[in-house]
């Protein structure tokens, strides 16, 4: 590898302190590097040319920002645990260094992941695309009053929920939010999606599990505020009569793993216990 970034989490002083620890070592490597805060997304994709690799400081939030610089030119993410969970997260901050060694050797795996597609029509704005890697969420907005979401698949009328929020999640979300709002673990090269309501009321109350051909439609048919939500940390208003459409992406995120490709079962639980 000729040329890696480096995004950490610019909130954490102990990310920096370890960015910084990672760039000296590549370096004396011979490889050139540069860093970046993973919130200054515009910043980081003017040094993506020629990049082989991203390496993520922090935690799951960090690499969910890493895989909207990415998106483009594909380049896998290697990813190192700052955080408390880590479900996407790869090598702990203990043996980062130690283990560059190896990927700079070659070593390891392509890990692919689908990733979701959200095509938003407002009544105001034109229409917008965004891709996620976790999510999608149409939710209330400031104001604690359930939304009416009338729900569709592949043009044909599902339900209308009448909920805190609806959300469309990637089998690598499906360990997240969706999680929370009482939705299966899915497989994690899994293509399926899955759409999940949050705190129902006199509705749909059960998560679905979709193809990934599916298109999922969600109108607004309410008058309280709502928000759409990418990956936890982009979110566009939403009035009544908005529609947003979610489907499989053309694009994936690639992850560069060491760990073996069955240990994702292995670590399941623990990882759900917050060990």
């Amino acid at each position: 590898m000729k040329k890696i970034g480096i995004l950490y989490h610019p909130k954490v002083q102990a990310t920096r302190h370890k960015a910084r620890e990672i760039e000296v070592f590549l370096k004396n490597q011979g490889v050139s590097v540069w860093t970046c805060s993973a919130w200054e997304k515009e910043k980081a994709c003017e040094q993506m040319t020629g990049t082989d690799l991203i390496i993520t400081v922090g935690g799951d939030g960090t690499i969910l920002r890493a895989a909207q610089v990415v998106i483009q030119a594909s380049t896998p993410i290697l990813s190192v645990n700052m955080g408390k969970l880590g479900f996407l997260t790869e090598l702990s901050s203990q043996e980062a260094v130690s283990s560059l060694t190896d990927i700079l050797d070659g070593k390891g795996w392509i890990d692919e992941r689908a990733m979701l597609r959200a095509e938003v029509a407002t009544q105001v704005r034109e229409v917008q695309v965004y891709h996620a890697l976790n999510d999608v969420v149409v939710a209330r907005g400031e104001i604690a009053r359930l939304i009416r979401v009338v729900a569709g698949i592949d043009g044909q009328p599902l339900t209308t929920y009448k909920a805190d929020g609806v959300i469309v999640a990637t089998a690598t979300g499906s360990t997240g939010y969706a999680l929370a709002a009482g939705g299966p673990v899915l497989a994690p090269q899994s293509q399926d999606l899955l759409l999940t309501p949050v705190a129902p009321h006199l509705s749909l109350a059960y998560p679905l599990v979709l193809p990934p051909t599916a298109a999922v439609t969600l109108r607004l048919d309410t008058y309280n505020t709502a928000t759409m939500i990418i990956d936890g940390h982009i979110s566009l208003p939403l009035e009544n009569g908005d529609t947003v459409t979610v489907g499989r992406s053309p694009h994936v995120t690639r992850f560069l793993r060491l760990c073996p490709r069955e240990s994702f079962y292995s670590s399941l639980e623990e990882k759900l216990k917050g060990k």
